[in-house]
């Protein structure tokens, strides 16, 4: 199949829209393919590529690239909103290519929430199974490092809206977790688009694949997806409930409490079964299962405080999911990149909670500050600037034995790289405290 890769390629002039992680991802791939094709390589910051076979456009004009080739890989934290795209190119992206090109079978996990977790059980359940698989995706393993090796084994994919927004193929089981207002800043449309990217997911599926989708929501309206060919096996608490071994997956692992945790193991289960897994090791999977990092999870108890680093969470609905399930938040940290969501009803349910002091960081965090003030005098409201000023006031505020929990209900980027950059800085920051 690789051979058919390299023949829509071949007379193509090709181009790299963006050139973080999985840019250099895809510029290693097509040099695999091609060790001396011509590829241009666009990115709004200064670059510098060894290689006489690239030429570069950077800077405010990075995107000219538009008209000056006619195949354009596109990295999935690039917007294309209000952007023309000239007749002629076709825009594709390394999900798109994987799902066309790979030679195995695919299984696609989305959601605005639950969708990492639910990836990570996936592939574990298979491979306690005996399954050969292999986990990769939107948690930072870009998909085509792994084309060449992925014969005779079943490739589990964590898909982002970015990456499923220009694909043209789906994967042969795909489960969609959730749909929540997220990312309306990136796309034509807002939510519509939004969730309209999210539907590539099964758009493009064939008679015999299965799509397994929350019955908690009405998905396929909202997606119009009703010429959606695979099998469509709709999800929820209650099918899980009426499932005597479902059920019997719930309350075996503490890193898994909470209502949305077993309906992502429901999910995970019931893809897991469709691919061949086994009832034992689909259980052992559950039983064994670590977490994900940055998710619920404890990284330090100084001070007789338990410091909860959820950074992985970027929506309004997963922090009150998270504050039900920890059930002892008293302090909560928040804020992050301002992507135009509506944060009215999220500050109602704040104030409803039984969490008292709420550490409001920028962007979003000053601005749902402002709800809580307006609304509320007997909760703690303080806001701050940096990670510096949110840890020392929540160690100052935070009961002993409660919990001070970090659910930025945003993105990072308006301050770090990525998620992960903003969960370091917080553990370093509460390794300072009492020095």
């Amino acid at each position: 199949m690789l051979e058919k890769l390299r023949g829509l390629l071949a007379h193509r002039t090709v181009g790299l829209l963006g050139f973080g992680r999985e840019g250099r991802s895809s510029y290693a791939f097509l040099r695999r393919l091609y060790p001396e094709k011509m590829l241009l390589i666009a990115d709004s910051a200064p670059l510098q590529v060894d290689d006489s076979h690239v030429r570069l456009l950077t800077g405010e004009g990075y995107l000219e690239i538009l008209t000056q080739c006619d195949f354009l890989l596109k990295s999935p934290g690039i917007s294309l909103r209000g952007v023309a795209l000239p007749p002629g190119i076709q825009v594709s992206c390394q999900t798109d290519l994987f799902l066309r090109y790979a030679p195995c079978i695919k299984a696609g996990v989305t959601g605005s929430k639950g969708k990492t977790t639910t990836a990570t059980l996936l592939y574990d359940m298979l491979t306690a199974s005996g399954i050969p698989a292999r986990l990769m995706g939107n948690m930072g393993r870009p998909v085509l490092d792994a084309i060449d090796a992925m014969e005779g084994k079943i490739a589990v994919i964590e898909l982002s809206s970015h990456q499923l927004e220009f694909t043209a193929a789906s994967p042969q089981v795909a489960v969609w977790t959730n749909l929540y207002e997220e990312h309306l800043e990136h796309y034509d449309g807002g939510f519509l688009g939004y969730a309209t990217a999210k539907a590539n997911i099964c758009r493009h599926q064939k008679q015999g694949d299965a799509f397994i989708y929350t019955a908690e929501q009405p998905l396929v309206a909202l997606a119009q997806l009703a010429d959606c060919k695979g099998e469509r096996l709709p999800v929820g608490m209650d099918e899980g409930r009426e499932n005597p071994f479902l059920q019997s997956l719930c309350g075996v692992n503490a890193r898994l409490r909470g209502r949305h945790n077993q309906q992502n193991i429901f999910f995970a289960a019931v893809a897991a079964l469709r691919l061949g897994a086994t009832q034992e090791g689909i259980r052992r999977a559950v039983t064994d299962f670590q977490g994900v990092p940055h998710r619920l999870e404890t990284v330090s108890r100084v001070g007789g405080i338990a410091w909860v680093d959820n950074c992985i969470c970027t929506i309004p609905q997963g922090v009150m999911m998270d504050i039900a399930t920890l059930e002892n938040v008293d302090t909560l940290i928040f804020g992050g990149l301002d992507r135009g969501l509506d944060y009215e009803n999220f500050a109602v349910q704040l104030l409803a909670s039984s969490v008292r002091n709420f550490i409001c960081m920028p962007e979003t965090g000053h601005s749902i500050a402002k709800l809580l003030e307006k609304r509320s005098n007997n909760k703690n409201v303080v806001i701050v600037e940096t990670m510096e000023q949110a840890v020392r006031s929540a160690a100052e505020k935070t009961a002993q034995g409660k919990t001070c929990l970090l659910s930025p209900a945003a993105a990072s980027y308006n301050r770090y790289k990525d998620f992960e950059e903003k969960a370091a800085h917080f553990l370093e920051c509460i390794a300072l405290l009492g020095q």
